[in-house]
């Protein structure tokens, strides 16, 4: 029989985790972080589509949305005063039209920040002190839906040196908010003694603290998940402890924000969400694995950015032998891989496609970047039929990858 616990924040302070099963629950509109700059900023924009409203890229809830009122449009993030930025984070509601492009714009003096094709996710530019920053869509194929418009500084700061607070109402601690990472591992406040799942809905901060420890550290996939994150749901600040069963489930679309994973285990992360839809990983790492990282299930799209990886198989795998097989998308940006043998695996038979950008391979120079396989009815092995460049499922160059 599996076991559950999960986790009841009073109004003033956490309860002690005990054997019993506690809820954990919070508003949609918790911070999805606390570095998170746009979240004490306004927000206006070119047009808005009826219902939508420009503030809902600044509400810290991914279930409501702006969105233009044609195919094209802008939005902005401003301050009432000047402002250091350095990264974005778009995140898109699902069931819009298609960004096939962008510009993130200085409103300040107009200059272009960065600009790119497809649908924008992390996008990381020069340190910038402004007090309105413009996401310009200049193409798309119906009107896109824009839930959040994240900006940071430094992508999120750094791990604090002092034991963070320990009431979810309090800020949560910075650091490795999918910055360029650096290999450098961050220390544990604490540990936490769990002897079963912690359901997660709504946001869990974790404070860095280490929690412990559930399954065998084995390949078998009949372990239970550390972490279950519910549709919409934000899993940040936490390392994950050796054994840690099969890792974080993800059930819907979530976020996955500065967690380390001490051993990966089965798998690191599993996406299992078929609504469509984004799921993000932002910053943190993982190590000592064998096999995949993070294991794609569903359909939509995984994006992973600012993360470290050390001694696995596969960063990603679309799974190519499920039960039920999909069309999957990932997009990897600004990662830090060490002793691997694949950054990406996809299913080009049914039409996967890996955009990969800003990939630093360690001792890793005969590691495939994405591997293309033929995906299978359950019960088969997938057939592998060779690495892919620039084609139209494997959206990678050899410029986007660096070797050292």
């Amino acid at each position: 029989m599996k076991r559950s616990v999960a986790l009841r924040w009073s109004a003033g302070a956490a309860t002690a985790l005990t054997t019993a099963a506690i809820m954990l629950t919070l508003p949609a509109t918790q911070a999805l972080a606390a570095d998170n700059l746009s979240l004490n900023g306004g927000a206006d924009g070119s047009s808005k589509a009826s219902g939508t409203s420009y503030g809902n890229i600044k509400d810290g809830n991914t279930s409501t949305y702006w969105s233009p009122a044609s195919s094209t449009g802008y939005v902005s993030v401003k301050w009432s005063s000047a402002t250091t930025v350095s990264s974005a984070v778009i995140r898109q509601a699902s069931g819009g039209g298609t960004i096939s492009a962008w510009r993130l714009l200085n409103a300040d003096s107009g200059a272009v920040l960065s600009s790119g094709s497809g649908s924008p996710s992390t996008i990381s530019f020069a340190s910038t002190s402004l007090k309105k920053l413009t996401l310009d869509i200049t193409s798309a194929s119906a009107a896109p839906r824009i839930a959040e418009f994240e900006t940071y500084n430094g992508g999120g700061g750094t791990t604090p040196t002092t034991p963070p607070p320990t009431t979810p109402t309090s800020p949560p601690p910075t650091g490795g908010s999918g910055g360029t990472p650096t290999g450098a591992w961050p220390s544990s406040a604490g540990t936490v003694s769990i002897s079963g799942t912690v359901n997660v809905s709504g946001t869990f901060d974790g404070g860095m603290k280490t929690y412990c420890c559930i399954g065998d550290g084995s390949q078998s996939e009949s372990q239970d998940p550390m972490f279950k994150i519910a549709n919409g749901g934000t899993l940040q600040n936490v390392i994950l402890g050796s054994p840690a069963g099969d890792g974080v489930h993800c059930e819907g679309t979530c976020t996955i924000r500065n967690v380390w994973w001490n051993d990966i285990g089965e798998d690191a992360a599993t996406f299992k969400g078929t609504g469509g839809g984004t799921s993000y990983v932002i910053g943190g790492g993982a190590r000592n694995g064998s096999d995949k990282t993070f294991q794609h299930n569903g359909n939509g799209t995984v994006n992973i950015s600012g993360f470290y990886l050390s001694g696995s198989g596969k960063l990603y795998r679309g799974c190519g032998n499920c039960t039920n097989s999909y069309t999957r998308h990932v997009r990897i940006d600004n990662v830090l891989l060490n002793d691997i043998d694949m950054v990406a695996g996809i299913n080009s038979n049914w039409g996967d496609t890996a955009t990969i950008t800003r990939v630093t391979l360690s001792n890793a120079s005969s590691a495939t970047v994405c591997g293309k396989y033929q995906g299978v009815a359950k019960g088969s092995e997938p057939k592998y039929l060779g690495a892919g460049w620039n084609d139209a499922n494997c959206k990678v160059s050899q410029s986007d990858i660096t070797y050292r």
